[in-house]
């Protein structure tokens, strides 16, 4: 298993596997969650998504945006066929390893209150949920905001 930069070749692989990963809520929410709709373009030509490779298969990626006094996970995404192998939580570990990196204290997310799996793995992992709030892009949509000190011990 390797991370690595997304390079500007890598464009149509990343959709491809944003739009694979977020099918399922595609389908629950009537409409594609926000990483589905967004331009990797210039997150990947500002350095922002690392891409998950196994046995030469990409299986996952991370869009981690570098702020002031954090980053900020836009994306998690591991292609369907490679779920519940652990890899959500390599790519968690790779942000936390970033953030450390650019010296900043702390992971922030926001994911979409429906996506119940995705919390409790969010949790597990140590993120705090910090408030609930609507998406301003999606009416009837609520957003939970979580974050994470990057020298807390994880347990999952």
């Amino acid at each position: 298993m390797t991370i690595r930069s997304a390079l500007a070749g890598d464009l149509e692989t990343v959709v491809a596997l944003t739009q694979a990963t977020y099918a399922p809520y595609t389908a629950l929410f009537g409409a594609p969650p926000i990483p589905v709709t967004e331009d990797y373009e210039p997150r990947i030509a500002r350095g922002e998504v690392w891409l998950l490779e196994r046995d030469g298969d990409l299986a996952g990626l991370l869009t981690l945006e570098r702020h002031p006094d954090h980053a900020m996970i836009f994306s998690v995404a591991v292609a369907p066929e490679f779920q519940g192998k652990g890899l959500g939580i390599a790519l968690l570990k790779h942000a936390d390893e970033q953030t450390r990196l650019w010296d900043l204290p702390e992971v922030r997310l926001y994911t979409n209150a429906r996506m119940e799996r995705n919390i409790a793995l969010y949790l597990a992992y140590g993120f705090h949920e910090t408030g609930r709030r609507p998406n301003p892009y999606r009416p009837g949509w609520v957003l939970v905001d979580m974050t994470k000190a990057v020298d807390e011990i994880t347990t999952a």
